[in-house]
């Protein structure tokens, strides 16, 4: 097996990180402290009720996703729950403060909880799944202090693309951001938090398809769009997807998907051809 770090072999083989976020609709974060296990999914962080109230969750929402988050420093407060609607045009983010995380059981996580009106800044910090997530998320996280308000900024369980670490991940707008150090990361989550798109650290909105995002991708490198709101969906008609533009102009680009170069897809395994996906304008 390679003791090489995932991030680093994946970044000097020049692997594209645009497309590579993973497509999800509504997000569920649960602040779990603590060290988390390797797959959250398996909800073993989380006494019985909790555990009921996250698998009625998942089972009854479109395209979900569940994370745990944490920060340093809060382990005398409430534990936040947050439930977040992240579709291209209906975007909700609602926050719940909770005794303790069996409260699960007695809100509605489709409908309770207090509106939030920021974007909140998640880091992957996951380091019983990926080495890279742990060194290069915790760097990242303290240099975003103070450029994200401290209810908003989070380490996250794995968001996917351990090799493109440092990711950090914008709700509600869904921005997936890699390859980040503490210093690009400042930069790039200011630009996102502004309402524009560092394109070269976009990995993809998670509102959208990888097709979707490939296509996405090479609209705005090739007319240098990068406000969040130049481009809006039109169609994916499985051979062409189209964006039309604030003045009504179609783009459209021909997605494909193609072998990437021989990279591990994670710190442990062995090398292999990833697969990518790219499109070409129409």
């Amino acid at each position: 097996m390679t003791t090489s770090r995932c991030a680093d072999v994946s970044e000097a083989a020049g692997e594209p990180i645009s497309a590579t976020v993973p497509t999800v609709e509504n997000w569920l974060l649960v602040e779990v402290r603590g060290t988390w296990p390797r797959d959250v999914s398996e909800l073993s962080g989380l006494d019985e009720p909790a555990r009921q109230a996250v698998t009625a969750w998942l089972e009854s929402t479109s395209v979900p996703r569940l994370m745990f988050i944490r920060r340093p420093g809060r382990r005398h407060a409430r534990q936040a729950v947050f439930a977040i609607r992240a579709a291209e045009h209906d975007i909700d983010a609602r926050r719940f403060d909770l005794d303790n995380l069996d409260e699960l059981a007695d809100v509605d996580l489709a409908t309770d909880g207090v509106a939030v009106d920021t974007q909140l800044a998640l880091v992957c910090g996951h380091g019983t799944r990926d080495a890279c997530c742990a060194l290069r998320g915790s760097a990242v996280l303290g240099a975003l202090e103070g450029v994200v308000a401290e209810e908003s900024l989070w380490l996250s369980s794995h968001q996917g693309g351990h090799r493109f670490a440092a990711n950090v991940l914008v709700l509600p707008s869904g921005i997936g951001l890699g390859r980040l150090a503490p210093t690009s990361a400042r930069w790039a989550v200011e630009e996102v938090l502004a309402g524009r798109i560092p394109l070269e650290h976009y990995r993809g909105r998670t509102a959208y398809t990888a097709r979707v995002q490939a296509a996405e991708h090479a609209i705005r490198e090739s007319a240098g769009l990068v406000a969040m709101n130049d481009l809006t969906l039109v169609e994916d008609d499985g051979i062409h997807v189209r964006f039309v533009d604030k003045g009504g102009n179609v783009h459209a680009a021909v997605p494909r998907e193609i072998a990437g170069p021989s990279v591990p897809a994670s710190c442990g395994t062995e090398p292999g051809p990833q697969k990518h996906v790219t499109a070409q304008l129409a």
